[in-house]
């Protein structure tokens, strides 16, 4: 049988290449999650055993501060050869090219003999109180050299002037390095530094567990004592689990990506074996046996498999290289990242790969040994329609379809994730059970259009993609699964933005709001601000300090016509009246105010009694204009209310609102921007990331739809050939075979969109019902980005009847008609 598995797989290898092709894309794409995981994470021990080289034990601070009195008792350690105190003081530096000082985290600088400590890129090392060295990004963002001058200021207001002498060498830092100066000028500028860690290094001949045990025994019970080992795990810890859980991620996404080149893979074993009959009932006839056609069959499954993982390791392993590469290149913010390779990023997608290639033959190869010999001989019927095992599975479809929806329901009404993911994974289950009758009707449906227009050959391709029910249902499954995975992906991320976007409104109603502190706008603030990129309305607030219940509160007043156009909780904005005062909820609760009591304020001699509303995210107390020139005519403009554009990057806007204005000496800016923008980069990296991962999936089943395409003209050879001899051009024939494969694409794409609506709009219930204030949640249609993956599905499903379009039409009909 080794011979007749070997002369298979050669005569037959053309008819496996979109097997092999499917194959090396599912492990490709894990080995890529594996190994860029295992590179990230040996990357990140790397770097920080390189920081805390020489550290033998650590103490580090959980829910209380190290003190003066604990680093004594450290020092006094007979086991210790060296005691360093990590401290950090977190000031404002005054960079030449910003209006206002930044924050900087300082260092102090201690001995490193024994432990690792930080280096230079150039310069050197400060030494006395007024020198400091700076991170080489940080100095390289601001444009500050060795040997210029910088202005530090405490949090007391205290400043200093600094001499810049040395830029640390950060290129493996991970995170933002401090600045680091020595321990004299740290005592000067905080006398209170904040204690990081104490780090020690013990003596010859103690063990780090002996000097841990040592420094536990003289230090309070909250304090946490590690050995420089299980430091060196914590640190690592804090800073891979954003890896981890990515590469969960990456590791789901490659999940799926073989489970669909499984469907592929079984799909074509099924059409390769069911054209090689008579060789197996041949076979059968000179002495096979059952079992040595099944072995057979899964033995070309095994060389398939095992052949194509290893390509798809290798390619997988070089791509990883490639995205390593290009990170160190253009500097994505990461700390250089060498390749690296382990046992279980190689071994694991090579094994997963073969056996998921044998796991998805084996059901073909059972099939394969079902006929007879002899009657494997004579021409075959077609498979009726209403078979006993179609109609079981039919049954158990719609069981699962029934249950999963009752699951999603309930998951959704409940807010239960897990719920929802179950129904959701069992409705999957019976729509792809159901395929064989709900695919073939969508196609008759959508087929009855170029049916009207495209005359004879139309209506051929509509009746060649239902001759099959259950090959075109596996052909159009594993498009389905990309395509109901990535419209799940855009419609559950574009609803949980919008209603986080809902609730950010209720929370923070006023995108920036712009104050000084102890001073008045200048005349041209106003005109600055409406100059800056992304800001689309700008408002002047006026603030005075007022007696309310014993206590004084500030009153910021607002004109009541603009007031809504950069309030986005247009309810808040309509209380907004003369006589109506909005006060946030700390501030009632302060004054032991209910909704709709009255509220004195007393400004000077003038005294003003309003109406409360309680109003989240908005100053202490709000009034209208009107009624605050009614305490202090002559209030002036002390801030602005502004609204920005939702197109804008918001991290940009913020960055320019914050360097405006530099004829004030402290600005402050608030509002919902910040929060907002933080959040919506992730939501844009995941949907980003979700989409492209997702389109591997998708990319392998259009691999399906054109070797199905492929196979399917093999099969029809004959009847190809006829239909030329009757006056079918070649044109015409392509054309066939394109509208084919599009409306297997077109019932694909719109079956999954119309799944990832429902699964989107119910995975979001279930995931933000529980978590917004009343309970609500906003459903989004992303309607371009879904009109966007069903043209990418009909162009890709056109794409994929090329080749097989251009075998068929090369084929000559009388050498067709003469083929056995």
């Amino acid at each position: 049988m080794r011979r007749s598995i070997l002369s298979s797989l050669r005569a037959h290898l053309g008819r496996l290449v979109a097997a092999c092709l499917a194959i090396v894309l599912g492990v490709g794409f894990g080995t890529l999650a594996l190994t860029a995981h295992s590179s990230a994470s040996n990357g990140v021990d790397t770097t920080i055993g390189a920081q805390y080289r020489g550290v033998d034990a650590a103490v580090y601070p959980r829910d209380t501060q190290i003190t003066a009195a604990d680093v004594a008792k450290l020092q006094k350690l007979p086991q210790a050869a060296s005691v360093v105190t990590l401290s950090t003081a977190y000031m404002t530096a005054s960079f030449p090219d910003l209006v206002r000082p930044a924050g900087l985290a300082v260092d102090a600088l201690y001995d490193t003999s024994r432990i690792a400590g930080p280096g230079t890129a150039s310069g050197r090392l400060p030494t006395t109180t007024n020198e400091l060295a700076l991170p080489a990004k940080v100095a390289a963002k601001h444009g500050v050299a060795v040997g210029q001058t910088l202005r530090i200021t405490a949090y007391t207001g205290k400043s200093w002037t600094v001499t810049v002498v040395g830029l640390l060498d950060d290129r493996n830092q991970l995170g933002t390095a401090s600045a680091v100066v020595t321990p004299a000028a740290l005592k000067t500028f905080e006398p209170d530094a904040f204690v990081n860690a104490v780090v020690l290094a013990a003596k010859p001949g103690v063990d780090q567990q002996t000097l841990a045990s040592a420094a536990q025994a003289v230090l309070p019970g909250d304090l946490q004592v590690f050995t420089g080992e299980g430091w060196i795990d914590h640190r690592v810890k804090d800073y891979t689990n954003g890896i981890d859980v990515l590469g969960g991620v990456f590791g789901m996404f490659a999940v799926i990506a073989l489970f669909v080149a499984c469907l592929v893979i079984g799909n074509t074993f099924t059409i390769v074996i069911a054209q090689r009959t008579r060789e197996m009932a041949l076979l059968r006839c000179v002495g096979a046996s059952r079992k040595q056609v099944f072995s057979s069959v899964l033995g070309e499954a095994s060389v398939v498999g095992a052949v194509a993982s290893a390509i798809g390791v290798v390619f997988g392993v070089a791509l990883s290289a490639l995205v390593l590469a290009l990170a160190r290149e253009f500097d994505w913010g990461l700390p250089p990242v060498p390749l690296h390779l382990d046992l279980w990023s190689v071994f694991i997608p090579l094994t997963l790969g073969t056996v998921a290639t044998i796991a998805a033959a084996v059901i073909p190869a059972r099939r394969a040994t079902r006929v007879a010999p002899l009657a494997a001989l004579r021409p075959e019927a077609a498979p009726a329609a209403a078979s006993k095992a179609g109609i079981v599975r039919l049954v158990l479809g719609f069981l699962l379809l029934a249950g999963g929806a009752l699951l999603l329901v309930a998951g959704a009404s409940s807010h239960r994730v897990l719920i929802g993911v179950a129904g959701g994974v069992i409705s999957f289950l019976g729509v792809l059970a159901i395929g064989s009758l709900l695919v073939p009707a969508l196609i008759r449906l959508l087929g009855a259009l170029p049916v009207r227009g495209g005359g004879v050959p139309a209506r051929i391709a509509v009746a060649n993609a239902v001759r099959n029910p259950k090959r075109t249902a596996a052909t159009t499954s594993a498009l389905l699964i990309g395509v109901t995975l990535i419209s799940l992906t855009c419609v559950g991320i574009g609803s949980v933005r919008k209603t986080f976007d809902v609730s950010m409104d209720g929370q923070y109603p006023v995108d920036i709001m712009v104050a000084a502190y102890n001073e008045k706008m200048p005349a041209g603030a106003e005109r600055q601000l409406r100059d800056i990129n992304g800001i689309t309305q700008v408002v002047p607030v006026s603030q005075v300090t007022v007696q309310a219940g014993g206590q004084e509160v500030p009153v910021t007043g607002i004109d009541q016509a603009e007031a809504g156009s950069v309030i986005h909780n247009q309810s808040l904005a309509a209380q907004l009246t003369p006589g109506a005062a909005l006060l946030d909820p700390q501030t009632m609760n302060m004054l032991s105010l209910e909704n709709g009591s009255p509220v004195t304020v007393v400004s000077g001699g003038q005294k003003l009694t309003l109406t409360a509303h309680r109003a989240v995210g908005l100053d202490p107390i709000t009034i209208t204009s009107a009624d605050l020139r009614k305490l202090s005519a002559a209030a002036p403009t002390t801030g602005f209310w502004l609204a920005s554009d939702p197109k804008a990057d918001g991290s940009d806007v913020i960055d320019a609102v914050e360097q405006s204005i530099p004829s004030v000496k402290e600005l402050s800016v608030d509002g919902g921007l910040p929060e907002r923008s933080s959040y919506t980069e992730v939501f844009d990296v995941l949907l980003i990331i979700g989409v492209g991962l997702l389109g591997v999936s998708v990319l392998i089943a259009l691999v399906g739809v054109g070797n199905t395409l492929s196979l399917s003209v093999l099969e029809r050879t004959r009847e190809n050939a006829l239909l030329r001899a009757m006056g079918l051009t070649r044109r015409q024939l392509r054309g066939m075979l394109a509208i084919e494969s599009l409306l297997m694409a077109l019932v694909a794409a719109g079956l999954g969109i119309a799944l990832g609506l429902i699964y989107g709009w119910t995975g979001t219930s279930a995931l933000m019902g529980g978590q917004t204030v009343d309970g609500s949640v906003e459903y989004a249609v992303p309607v371009s980005l879904l009109l966007i993956i069903a043209a990418v599905a009909a162009v890709a499903g056109l794409l994929a009847s090329v080749l097989p379009a251009r075998r068929a039409a090369k084929v000559a009909p009388a050498g067709a008609l003469a083929t056995e």
